[in-house]
């Protein structure tokens, strides 16, 4: 692989994603991390689109964010 992957997530006290660190440091919000994952700067993720036409995120290796590390 040579783009970026993300490595660890900050959630806020609902549990929900704010932003993601990268494997070069970054930290990028989920927004900016979804584009970037289309555009093919981001690998290892997938991005489906939901029933009610909203665009979500799924880490390639596993099921969902919950097995990433927190960074704050």
């Amino acid at each position: 692989m040579n783009g970026e992957q993300l490595v660890a997530v900050h959630r806020n006290h609902n549990g929900e994603i704010l932003s993601f660190q990268t494997s070069s440091g970054r930290i990028i919000s989920y927004r900016k991390a979804m584009l970037e994952a289309e555009e093919g700067l981001i690998e290892g993720i997938h991005v489906a689109e939901e029933e009610d036409g909203s665009m979500s995120m799924i880490p390639a290796a596993s099921s969902s964010f919950d097995e990433f590390p927190s960074f704050y």
